[in-house]
């Protein structure tokens, strides 16, 4: 089997394949050398621009979700880092170059691109997400006319991952991590849940202000009430390896209320309900807490060895897939297309 490639480009399409037509075109007009582009489909695909020689596309079960097509998409890919761009959201000239510097770096297990609006570049919509202790998902958006520059630093206000639909990330760190994100938690905190583990493990995310996305036109859906309680309950609970307990519950119980609050007047017992059913399933969320514990215990080994002069790698692998395809023109009707 030839060198696996420096990059893999993931691109999960759920439904949507007028959407990954779009994101398509931008990334075959944009993508480095040193890279494969590989299409986890969710739905029918009968690809018209017969450019299955430069993409490789990978069939998940009908109906699949947004998470399950991730993952189908990093268990298919070679590349030593992982770039993540749903279908729907648009590359820009030079959006891998940067990010690939930064993983020379041994601690950076993931690299945050900026998502800027589509008529300015330069006006920042988000760059990341962070976890709140309390079990909530935070988009770090400046929000207004922000510039690259504008995006919080303060450790307590920083993102520590990229977003589900949008990042790169190094194989090995999602495969120790995971494997993949979780499908318990959902589209909703499957970001959310990544980062606690990419934190525990001792890796840091790195913003990258020269790399830069462009969203979607339909971001991420509100999710119905029960749906959105029972994923932020699971979020919390999968999540309290490493923090103070006390401490956790109080501000859980903060962050209950104002869930409920922003769901009121509709949604309030929904999400109450969704919440319920999570800490009933508190028995399963044993297994996380003990890879979560494992995680912190081989980054504090790794740290201790670090200080005695001496390298110690992280170099679980991923599963392989078939071999690079032949590159070939890019046909004139798919630049058409979007």
């Amino acid at each position: 089997m030839s060198k696996p490639p420096r990059l893999s480009i993931v691109i999960p399409t759920p439904h949507d394949t007028a959407a990954l037509e779009e994101t398509l075109v931008s990334v075959l007009e944009n993508r480095p050398d040193d890279c494969e582009i590989v299409v986890p489909l969710g739905c029918e695909y009968a690809d018209p621009w017969n450019i299955a020689e430069e993409v490789r596309f990978v069939q998940a079960p009908a109906g699949s979700s947004l998470v399950g097509c991730i993952n189908l998409g990093i268990a298919s890919s070679r590349g030593e880092v992982i770039n993540i761009l749903a279908a729907g959201w648009r590359a820009t000239e030079g959006w891998t170059d940067r990010p690939l510097e930064h993983f020379d770096a041994g601690d950076v297990g993931a690299v945050i691109p900026l998502e800027v609006a589509a008529d300015d570049r330069d006006r920042v919509l988000s760059a990341g997400i962070r976890y709140g202790q309390g079990g909530r998902r935070i988009a770090v958006a400046p929000g207004g006319r922000q510039r690259a520059m504008d995006v919080p630093t303060r450790p307590s206000l920083a993102p520590t991952a990229p977003a589900l639909e949008a990042g790169f990330w190094r194989a090995d760190v999602l495969e120790l991590a995971g494997p993949g994100f979780s499908t318990v938690c959902g589209d909703t905190c499957a970001d959310a849940d990544m980062a606690v583990a990419l934190v525990r493990s001792g890796f840091t995310a790195v913003v990258e202000p020269s790399s830069r996305v462009v969203p979607g036109a339909t971001l991420r859906q509100r999710r119905a009430a029960f749906v959105s309680g029972l994923q932020a309950e699971r979020l919390f609970w999968r999540s309290l390896a490493g923090q103070p307990l006390l401490l956790s519950l109080l501000l859980h119980g903060v962050e209950i209320v104002r869930h409920a609050i922003a769901r009121a007047p509709f949604g309030t017992l929904a999400m109450l309900a969704g919440r319920a059913v999570g800490i009933l399933q508190f028995g399963s969320f044993l297994p996380r807490y003990r890879q979560l514990r494992a995680l912190m215990a081989q980054a504090a080994s790794a740290a201790a060895v670090a200080d005695d002069g001496s390298t110690i790698r992280f170099d679980a692998g991923h599963a392989a897939a078939a071999g690079p395809r032949r590159r070939t023109a890019v046909p004139d009707t798919l630049r058409r297309s979007a």
